[in-house]
């Protein structure tokens, strides 16, 4: 019997630990090789890890919700001569090979086994946990005892002391989670953006009702291609065009050789909102888009992103970033840089508001637009932020005007 130590492998550069999400496996299962063992969280990746051999499962060494350095060893499988990974006889054994995947050296933390070998679905592990109970301790009712839900809850409530007298006055509470995962990943960022950038912030509002009957007469349109079309893609538009025109914002600052790097292409980010952490992933080329097209990959992006389904580069490597606050009801804020980039824009959400008419000042009620630029005074000054900004609102104001300049 030829045993395999497997290693949690190195699944993006830069990465040097990872925090278990899910294991899709228990011990006792049979495996084969490239099947999907174990879902790891990096950074704002969701990943699922495949077995590099096939075998065995006899022991997992991290449970779910550790923080596993890459490189340490998580999980053991046998390969014997008497099963194959379907589990049928076969002639020899088979000498298990050092993992194709690239590892950094590491040291796994120690941690107790004993709840990995018991039968449970990884929701019933995180019910336990929540609930401070130790699986090998609860008495499974499920098939070949496996530990179902009701068996904690019940495990839990049997073992809790209850009190004998009543409780006049009960003790404030506290809950203590992890920094894990996106979160850790996302405050990381944010600390390093906004000790490393000076931040300044521009708020103006912008009358947008050409805006609005422009959008309502073309998402008729998308709709019968199912597309559905929001106000970002025109908000990436105007952006991308007043980049053009004030090139120091689509820029990063190399703090280690202290030059200002100006980009010729137009990569956007679009911060989502989820419930995991915000996440940020990238339009890449997002001048040489038309609406349509921008709909369509915001839409896909957006709905992946949800779903913890996008690759490392589909994050990375934006240029200038958009944030829709308005999306969950804001009107103002003052949004962080995506750092090292050196600008963001923010776009509140859309009412009605008293608008005084330009040609005979009477007062309307028209749908108006709330707007932040959060910049890196560093590179880029108040009057240059002053004038994108009133540029962004111009292309808002009066969206015809982007069809004069797009390509």
């Amino acid at each position: 019997m030829a045993h395999y130590e497997w290693k949690l492998p190195d699944v993006g550069e830069g990465i040097h630990e990872a925090e278990i999400i899910k294991w899709m496996v228990a011990a006792g299962d049979v495996v084969k090789s490239d099947q999907p063992i174990l879902q790891i969280q990096t950074d704002k990746a969701t990943v699922d890890i495949p077995s590099p051999v096939a075998g065995r499962v006899t022991e997992i060494l991290a449970q779910e919700g550790d923080l596993v350095p890459v490189g340490a060893v998580v999980i053991k499988l046998s390969q014997t001569g008497d099963h194959d990974a379907a589990g049928a006889p076969t002639g020899s054994g088979e000498t298990a090979g050092p993992s194709s995947i690239p590892l950094l050296a590491g040291s796994l933390k120690s941690v107790s086994s004993s709840n990995s070998r018991v039968l449970a679905t990884p929701a019933v592990r995180k019910l336990a946990r929540e609930l401070g109970v130790e699986l090998h301790t609860v008495k499974g009712s499920g098939e070949r005892g496996r530990v179902l839900a009701e068996d904690v809850r019940r495990h839990q409530a049997g073992t809790v002391e209850r009190p004998r007298v009543m409780v006049v006055e009960s003790a404030e509470k506290e809950v203590r989670i992890p920094l894990r995962g996106t979160r850790r990943a996302i405050a990381e960022h944010m600390v390093r953006s906004k000790f490393t950038a000076p931040h300044v912030s521009t708020m103006d509002e912008v009358e947008v009702s050409e805006l609005v009957a422009m959008r309502n007469d073309m998402k008729g349109a998308l709709l019968d291609a199912s597309i559905k079309l929001t106000y970002l893609p025109f908000i990436v538009k105007a952006v991308v065009a007043a980049l053009k025109r004030f090139p120091d914002l689509n820029a990063s600052l190399d703090d280690q050789s202290h030059e200002i790097v100006l980009k010729s292409y137009y990569h956007i980010g679009i911060a989502v909102d989820d419930p995991a952490g915000l996440i940020v992933p990238v339009i890449r080329y997002a001048d040489q888009k038309s609406l349509k097209e921008l709909a369509v990959e915001i839409a896909e992006l957006t709905d992946r992103a949800h779903r913890h389904q996008l690759a490392r580069e589909e994050m990375t490597g934006s240029t200038f970033t958009i944030t829709n606050y308005g999306s969950f009801g804001g009107w103002f804020a003052t949004p962080i840089i995506n750092y090292p980039e050196v600008g963001i824009f923010g776009t509140g959400r859309i009412q009605k508001k008293a608008v005084v008419v330009a040609d005979d000042d009477r007062i309307e009620a028209r749908p108006v637009m709330a707007v932040c630029l959060t910049f890196d005074h560093r590179v880029v000054d108040g009057g240059t932020a002053g004038r994108f900004t009133n540029q962004v609102m111009r292309y808002l104001n009066r969206p015809a005007e982007l069809f004069l300049e797009m390509k």
